[in-house]
Order: structure tokens, then sequence, then C-alpha cells
């Protein structure tokens, strides 16, 4: 078994995440940022990959208190539980992922250096799936038996890639923004090789917010 995984995500309208250089850069809308709040709120979990990690040092905790106290009344922590695949240990340990305002999940493989494990461990619980890349569904159900039902992945298009490739994603959603990044070599969605054949998804559901639009995808399955 494993929980409900959807991607949330946000590009430019020429389909970047990010530009070349992999900076933050702002796509969002005021709008689609509550919302995202609020999907956060609603996961058991948040994954990303360590390029998300390296790139933005993310906190991935729920920015309201007004939804970290609707999460405490019904009995959570404050903030879902964030979750890194990191293949080879390389979170920095000064990453705002590992500070104590929710549990950390490390995701590591069997060549992941002990030493860094060790060291990560003071800080996270550091879990270890594959030979030299982590086992995404045996990470999968072991998130599912420690109690997660729905996991929000937050990026990057290396994650996403490799979980669509095998097959545990069930929606996706994209906030579509009004602005144009360009760059040849900037990040999209979904990194990796080409899906041959292309994977098909169906739509589910769309909503205007402010220069933007969000919509919901459904992995087609046969």
């Amino acid at each position: 078994m494993r929980p409900f995984v959807f991607i949330n995500a946000a590009m430019s309208l020429d389909g970047k995440i990010s530009n070349e250089k992999r900076e933050k850069v702002r796509i969002s809308s005021k709008e689609d940022f509550e919302i995202v709040d609020r999907l956060r709120a609603e996961s058991d979990a948040v994954m990303v990959g360590i390029g998300t990690v390296l790139s933005d040092n993310p906190k991935l905790t729920v920015k309201s208190e007004k939804l970290r106290e609707e999460r405490m009344k019904k009995g959570k922590q404050p903030n879902p539980i964030r979750v890194v695949v990191d293949s080879k240990a390389r979170t920095p340990l000064s990453s705002r992922i590992l500070n104590d305002e929710a549990k950390t999940i490390i995701a590591v493989s069997k060549i992941a250096d002990r030493e860094r494990v060790e060291k990560l461990r003071e800080k996270a619980e550091v879990v270890v799936f594959g030979k030299d890349k982590v086992d995404l569904r045996a990470l999968l159900e072991y998130l599912y038996s420690k109690g997660v039902r729905k996991l929000m992945v937050e990026g990057g298009s290396e994650i996403n890639h490799s979980l669509i490739k095998e097959g545990l994603i069930d929606e996706i959603r994209v906030f579509y923004s009004g602005i144009i990044i360009g760059g040849a070599m900037a990040p999209t969605l979904v990194g990796g090789k080409s899906f041959d054949p292309p994977i098909r998804v169906e739509l589910k559901s769309y909503e205007v917010l402010g220069n933007g639009v969000a919509i919901i995808w459904r992995i087609y399955r046969m």
C-alpha cells in the first residue's frame, strides 16, 4: 500500500519552473500561495528531491497559524512530515529543512557516505532504500506504514520524472503563471528522459488565480 500522491508545481507560460541558473524564481500568485499552504496543511507529508533542497533551501512548513491550529485540533502536529529523497546523503546540515519545526525523514541509498548519514541522523530520521538510488516505491510503502495517507510532492523536475516513471503519481496540480522565463536549459516540470509513449493525463479541474490559472490533471490509468 502507498499514499495518495500528488505533485504541486508552479511554472511560467513557457513551461519553466526556474531559470537556467536554477535559482528560486517567484512564479506563483498570492492567491496560489494561499492555496498551496492549505494543500500542504491538508497533507500528511511533503516530499522534495535533493536538488530542491540545494537550490531553494525550503522549510516546507505551513505558513498560516490558523492552518497549523486546525491541524493540532485534529490531533496532528502543526506541520506535515518533511521527506527528502537524497540518494547520496548530500543534504547540508545547515538546511532549513532540518530545523525543529517539523519531523524530517531523509531517504538515502546504500551508496550514501556512512559518516554523512550518521551526522544527518542527529537531526532527522534517515532511512535506506535501494542500492545506488532511492527505491521510491519502497519509500512510499514505508511512509504509508507510518500513517502517511496523502503525500504532496513539491519538486523538482528529476523527482517528478522518477515518480511518474514508476507509476507512483495520482494527480498533478500546476499553476501556470503569466510570466515568461525563457532559457533552453531552464528546468521544466518533468526532467529526465522522454517518455515513450508519452504519459496520458486527463483534465480534472481548473481555476483562475490572479494572473494565472491552476489546473489539476489526473494520471490516466489503463
